[in-house]
């Protein structure tokens, strides 16, 4: 059974290179509910489409004029937490995964991935989940199964691990004041102080790097072929 399409996910797309633009797109166009409604051609650029767009996942290639793709990535989060950025590159490195991961990349794509590798990146990455999308060479997962999460600047308190756990079910502030009997003022505030301790810039940000460091549990694992899609706390955002 095909898995149901995602209704009107909108994409950018980032690449300096016009002809892996156009192939992009010939192949997004096969997938029901997929539009292109912007492409970028450096990282600045892509700042700009995202900001003005806003569109539910970015592609993006690391190698283009501007910014390094780690600062692109930590504007996005930025501006717009809402965009899941999947990087496109031709480097199978997991210093390099780690690193724009840790920045808030939603997945690490090869460009040596298939049709319908593709697609189903796009649609994991559209789903409410902390989980992030890996399409590496398996050498590179196993390297990132050995590498140790940087140490946290602070350790969270007992109120903050809680309060985390519920954003990891996807909770709103409003529902985690409910739930904690708090405002959603003390919310925002634990969350920020959240953030602080983790070194992170969003909800997703933080879930990545609390995961990694073993605050909070990961609880599902996607599927494998040639290449593998594992959760956040085994990428180590």
């Amino acid at each position: 059974m095909s898995t149901p399409a995602a209704p009107g996910v909108r994409i950018c797309l980032a690449d300096d290179h016009t002809l892996m633009r156009d192939g992009l797109k010939e192949v997004l166009r096969t997938a029901t509910g997929f539009t292109v409604v912007g492409e970028a051609s450096t990282g600045t650029e892509a700042v700009v489409l995202v900001a003005r767009l806003r569109p539910d996942v970015l592609l993006l290639d690391i190698e283009m004029p501007g910014p390094q793709a780690s600062e692109t990535i930590r504007h996005l989060a930025r501006i717009a937490p809402e965009t899941r950025v999947l990087v496109l590159t031709m480097h199978d490195d997991p210093d390099m995964v780690h690193k724009l991961l840790a920045a808030g990349a939603s997945g690490y794509l090869l460009k040596s991935i298939l049709r319908d590798e593709l697609i189903a990146a796009v649609r994991s990455a559209c789903q409410p989940s902390d989980s992030v999308v890996l399409v590496v060479s398996r050498r590179t997962v196993e390297q990132l199964h050995r590498q140790k999460p940087p140490p946290l600047k602070k350790q969270l308190t007992e109120r903050e691990l809680v309060l985390l756990r519920l954003v990891a079910e996807a909770l709103s502030n409003a529902q985690i004041a409910a739930r904690l009997f708090i405002t959603e003022a003390t919310v925002k505030r634990h969350l920020t102080n959240i953030y602080a301790k983790l070194d992170a810039v969003s909800r997703v940000d933080a879930l990545r790097k609390a995961t990694a460091a073993g605050l909070i549990g990961s609880e599902r694992a996607g599927p494998t072929r040639d290449f593998l899609s594992v959760p956040v706390g085994d990428s180590g955002s």
